[in-house]
């Protein structure tokens, strides 16, 4: 019997992860039409914080409840809660492949990040396509145009939360438990939303009740597949197989909500995904040079140049 090829393997759980991103902002959006928004992420907290505190504590005790880094830990999960308070804010107003492409800026912004951030030094071709991505970003907005939405800003201020999420997840990564920065990318927004939903509650039915389950659910196993899929391949070779969240929230986006699919949405979210996947190409392009060369002048290589 023929061995799985382990990079299909994880280019294969990447694509479903991002097609359940996109199946679970899919119901986000449908749910904001029924519920409050702050009672929709509630129902994707809690769910998500329920299933990871049940599977952390079967398969690594109680050491998912011990952080090192628990300002870090905190700030981070502040800031992926607020990510999606404007996300399905926005989702509330705006066709979801324009919310979906305009979030995917977040790859573009972790680059400019990293340079401020991190103090990492970044080459013309990382810059120009910077630019490229922002000017992509740009036809997705359609400032000044008719079409255009200011709750797109909304989405664009989530992208720039997300990016300062992942640098900080970056920053944990090495330093901290998997297993408790797992835990805590949800646990803290659960606590918090639990009080703050309770003056907007509404007592769903039992379908609404089936939908936010299904919500959390959706969230739960999209990210398990992603933490699976990077024990067969690194994330910088699998990152650019999220994009798939983008192209299946376009199809649904257009076939259950009837949402029109703009011409300046299509080439927008073409050049966000050119200039995404460039500076990923162009960051493993650099790294496996600098495994190459002699370990004498490996340090004088900048990546990115």
């Amino acid at each position: 019997m023929t061995r799985a090829n382990p990079l299909l393997t994880g280019i294969l759980l990447t694509i479903v992860a991002g097609a359940l991103f996109a199946g679970m902002d899919s119901l986000g959006k449908h749910l904001s039409t029924l519920l409050p928004v702050m009672q929709v992420i509630w129902g994707r907290y809690v769910v998500q914080t329920v299933v990871m505190t049940a599977w952390l504590g079967a398969t690594t005790g109680t050491r998912f409840l011990r952080t090192s880094h628990p300002i870090l830990q905190l700030t981070r999960g502040l800031l992926l809660l607020a990510c999606t308070f404007l996300m399905y804010e926005a989702l509330s107003r705006v066709p979801l492949a324009d919310a979906t492409a305009v979030l995917f800026f977040s790859p573009i912004m972790v680059t400019v990040l990293s340079v401020a951030l991190l103090g990492e030094r970044i080459g013309l071709h990382r810059i120009a396509a910077v630019l490229a991505g922002f000017c992509g970003m740009l036809l997705i907005l359609r400032p000044g145009i008719g079409s255009f939405h200011p709750a797109l800003f909304l989405v664009l201020a989530a992208a720039v939360l997300n990016a300062v999420y992942l640098i900080l997840t970056r920053r944990l990564a090495g330093r901290e438990d998997a297993a408790s920065t797992q835990f805590n990318t949800t646990a803290f927004g659960t606590v918090v939303m639990s009080a703050v939903v309770i003056p907007v509650w509404q007592t769903p039915d039992a379908a609404t009740m089936a939908l936010l389950l299904a919500i959390g659910l959706l969230g739960t196993v999209g990210h398990f597949l992603l933490v699976s899929a990077f024990r067969y391949a690194s994330a910088s070779l699998l990152s650019p197989f999220l994009y798939t969240q983008v192209l299946v929230a376009a199809g649904v986006s257009v076939v259950l909500f009837g949402d029109p699919l703009h011409g300046a949405t299509i080439a927008g979210t073409a050049v966000l995904v050119a200039s995404g996947l460039y500076i990923w190409w162009r960051e493993n392009r650099t790294r496996r040079t600098a495994r190459e060369i002699d370990p004498a002048v490996r340090a004088d290589i900048h990546p990115g140049d």
